[in-house]
């Protein structure tokens, strides 16, 4: 019964505490003044606004890859569908695991091809700068020709010429027989003395040995002619040699003082 009691007791006094509480905040707020505010009490800003601008092309610092967030698979040209079509080709022919190995495949050979490709275009510069003194290139003067002799050749005032030539007209070799006329001048210029013969010396040697203004034209022409037909490496035909061969020997008779 006492147990009863004090709880009881307990209860009501905790009660009437929280109510005093409650009483004491709603006083407190209602003694609290009220403050009203007007257009006198809000403050204008009045500095000066600077307006900012963007520098021009401001963009073009931003076009790097680390400020592209979207990726794009870039378009195909038609390399990149020549590449695929020949990929699909070896895929026919050979066993591939995924088509990305077959145009790894491809670019390898199309590299191989490009470099087999500057080899032989080098090959051939080489071939002519060595063959032919870069003529075609360089532009060089035909008369620099070095003169190749063969066993027979090596003493040309020793040959019959007129034979010589006769012969390779029997046999239809005309550009051997403008060789001959060309060797045939040189031995009347050294007998002659408009130059001196000599197995080592090139075409334009022996035009700085000639004295004579007409003579050196003469020569030059003749020496390209013969680098011409000689070097050209191809058949002539009968209207072609016979100019040269009546050049020849007028020039043949000029030289020989007949």
């Amino acid at each position: 019964m006492n147990k009863i009691f004090f709880v009881l007791s307990f209860l009501f006094f905790f009660s009437i505490s929280n109510a005093q509480d409650d009483l004491e905040t709603d006083t407190a707020y209602a003694e609290t003044p009220s403050v009203k505010y007007t257009e006198k009490d809000i403050q204008i800003d009045s500095g000066a606004v600077e307006a900012k601008n963007f520098p021009k092309n401001f963009k073009k610092k931003y076009t790097d890859s680390d400020f592209v967030y979207e990726y794009k698979a870039p378009e195909k040209n038609w390399w990149d569908h020549f590449k695929e079509w020949l990929a699909s080709i070896l895929r026919n022919l050979f066993t591939f695991k995924n088509p990305a190995a077959a145009l790894n495949v491809v670019a390898i050979l199309l590299k191989v091809i490009a470099v087999v490709i500057i080899v032989f275009v080098i090959y051939l510069i080489v071939k002519a700068l060595i063959g032919k003194e870069g003529k075609w290139i360089f532009g060089k003067d035909a008369n620099k020709k070095t003169i190749h002799y063969s066993e027979l050749e090596k003493n040309i005032h020793l040959l019959d010429f007129k034979k010589l030539i006769q012969e390779s007209l029997e046999k239809g070799e005309r550009r051997i027989a403008i060789r001959y006329y060309y060797l045939w001048l040189l031995k009347v210029m050294a007998q002659n003395h408009y130059i001196e013969w000599d197995i080592e010396k090139t075409n334009s040697d022996y035009l700085y040995e000639i004295q004579s203004p007409v003579y050196k034209e003469d020569f030059t022409y003749l020496s390209y002619l013969y680098n011409y037909i000689w070097y050209g490496e191809f058949e002539i035909d009968e209207t072609i040699f016979k100019k040269a061969e009546t050049r020849f020997k007028k020039s043949i008779k000029t030289f020989g003082n007949e």
